[in-house]
């Protein structure tokens, strides 16, 4: 049993990061070969001390979740399952708005476990994956964790700032310090070989790259509310309601304002709330059976029918545009 550390006058103990548990998930029962490759992943809270005057928001922080998963594959689908998880990798990081970014392969420390003939395989594994997808990579020499090499992907924000986010690793170490096996075509004992990935890395911190990115101006289909129906008069609520509901029964994430405010007060601070689209619910609308539209960077939209509104919205939802 480990004995609690103090720093700055709080007691901490160790908690091992969530490699050893999905390896003693792996070891509940007896592998075959034919299994594989065999992939467990889990959003798990891990953590990390920084000092005090280190921790600033979301992007740095104590206690995370990660995104983390581990495959376990036979040696000769060590490439492939890597090019999967760097296509898996390069489409999350395209969804979210992220088209800039720089990709290092890190090698061998020199505080290292394992044979050199095992980190020699492992980082030309990474390296013919890299290649394979035909990605322009840099060395970052002595950068890899104590247990293998690794690809590091570093997103750059509107800003220009990088940000350390995902990560692939492959690991010929834990399966022998774990002793963990699986059954082989020739009927023998095997060891498998362990890939680590994290898509987004810390959760916490992706989201807020994800703020700062985009400085609260999510896509539609990101934000949390995607349009506000806002009246002009009380006479008009019953109306925005109806129409509100009608968006909610359609998936639309939508708030409705029916305060006994001016309009222009209401429009404003759901611009400010940097709400992708305010519709405007009058006696003209009503009459009509049209909306106003107006989208938050002060755009007006041409007179729509509820029906076009849906999808047009709905598109832009859809295609993640």
């Amino acid at each position: 049993m480990y004995s609690p550390m103090e720093i700055e006058g709080i007691d901490y103990e160790i908690k091992p990061m969530n490699c050893p548990f999905h390896i003693a998930i792996y070891k509940n029962s007896l592998k075959s070969y034919r299994e594989f490759p065999i992939r467990y992943a889990e959003l798990g809270t891990v953590y990390r001390y920084e000092r005090s005057g280190t921790l600033h928001g979301l992007l740095r922080v104590r206690g995370f979740t990660q995104d983390d998963a581990h495959i376990f594959c036979r040696e000769d689908q060590i490439e492939d399952e890597i090019l999967k998880v760097l296509e898996f990798t390069l489409f999350i990081l395209k969804t979210f708005g992220f088209h800039d970014y720089d990709i290092y392969l890190s090698t061998r420390p020199e505080g290292f476990v394992g044979s050199l003939e095992n980190w020699e395989r492992s980082t030309d594994a990474l390296k013919r994956a890299l290649d394979g997808k035909g990605l322009s990579y840099s060395i970052d020499p002595g950068a890899g964790v104590f247990y293998g090499p690794k690809i590091d992907i570093k997103v750059k924000d509107s800003l220009k700032r990088a940000w350390q986010c995902s990560t692939i690793q492959v690991d010929f170490n834990n399966p022998e310090r774990f002793d963990v096996t699986y059954r082989g075509s020739d009927g023998k004992e095997h060891r498998p070989i362990m890939i680590h990935r994290a898509l987004m890395g810390s959760l916490e911190r992706f989201f807020g790259i994800l703020i700062e990115h985009y400085a609260g101006a999510f896509p539609v289909w990101l934000s949390p509310v995607q349009a506000a129906i806002i009246t002009i008069a009380e006479r008009h609520a019953d109306y925005a309601s109806a129409v509100a509901s009608r968006f909610k029964a359609k998936g639309i994430r939508t708030e409705l304002d029916i305060e006994n405010e001016k309009i222009g007060r209401k429009i404003r601070e759901a611009t400010i709330r940097k709400i992708p689209y305010l519709v405007i619910i009058g006696d003209k609308e009503i009459s009509e059976e049209k909306l106003s539209v107006r989208r938050r960077n002060g755009e007006t939209l041409a007179p729509m029918t509820e029906k076009d509104f849906l999808e047009l919205i709905q598109d832009h939802i859809n295609l993640r545009r």
